[in-house]
């Protein structure tokens, strides 16, 4: 049995194969993989594998993104940190899926239901989109606490320009200043309106009504010209630029 995992938290990976091997299920573990455009190039450079363990929430970006760009007809079990009770609609729409942190009798309920089945399906990924959408509904702010000085202060998320990670730092950047944000590029995005704000790579998060020009870029991507970009390059990714300009006509 192969196996592939896309997750992008070392830890949750680990964690995850450890468990596997306490159950009873033979396998082989084909690979690890944390973003989005690894993925699609793990698709198209190999053959399916027989069971696929994929993280929503990945280093660059939804997962559903990755079956924008490919088809990928392999079993999929999604493993989430998102409240139970917000994910409900996976399961009534037939997408399995385990909440972190894993329970050993989930994770074998889930083999189990997999190994008595194990039909391929295609997922939609307008479908998981959509879900992904209610999920993101229910977490969505309009304030965001950063840091300022010795102290704290409360900036609106309406100010907000674009978000970049550097160092492991995650800065937020308004018209006029640049704050630390005490949050990972992860956690920032799950609570900001998925309308507004877009993930364009691994480290950067940009608000719509901060893009002035969209120009073409080399292996079909795109640069973004940004307000008060303090001259850093916004370049989106190869596998979301498809997605990226549905998004902009939204």
């Amino acid at each position: 049995m192969n196996i592939l995992i896309i997750e992008d938290e070392a830890r949750a990976a680990s964690q995850l194969q450890r468990m596997l091997k306490t159950c009873d299920f033979n396998y082989q573990l084909l690979d690890i993989i944390d973003t989005v455009e690894d993925a699609v190039e793990w698709f198209q450079e190999h053959s399916l594998p027989d069971l696929v363990f994929m993280d929503i929430q990945l280093a660059d970006g939804l997962s559903f993104e990755i079956f924008q760009n490919i088809e990928v007809e392999a079993p999929i079990i999604f493993t989430t940190a998102f409240d139970q009770y917000a994910i409900r609609a996976f399961k009534v729409n037939s997408v399995d899926y385990l909440l972190k942190p894993i329970q050993k009798d989930d994770l074998d309920t889930a083999l189990d239901k997999f190994l008595k089945s194990n039909k391929p399906a295609t997922i939609d990924p307008d479908v998981l989109k959509q879900l992904l959408g209610n999920i993101q509904a229910t977490s969505i702010r309009e304030g965001l606490l950063v840091k300022d000085g010795g102290g704290f202060i409360q900036i609106k998320i309406s100010e907000l320009l674009y978000c970049y990670s550097e160092d492991s730092i995650t800065f937020g950047i308004t018209l006029n200043k640049r704050f630390i944000i005490e949050e990972t590029m992860d956690e920032l995005l799950n609570t900001l309106n998925q309308n507004k704000f877009y993930r364009i790579n691994r480290g950067q998060i940009i608000a719509k009504a901060s893009i002035q020009k969209i120009d073409p870029y080399f292996n079909h991507r795109v640069k973004l010209s940004i307000t008060n970009g303090r001259d850093q390059e916004f370049i989106v990714s190869r596998p979301k630029t498809s997605d990226f300009k549905k998004w902009m006509n939204t």
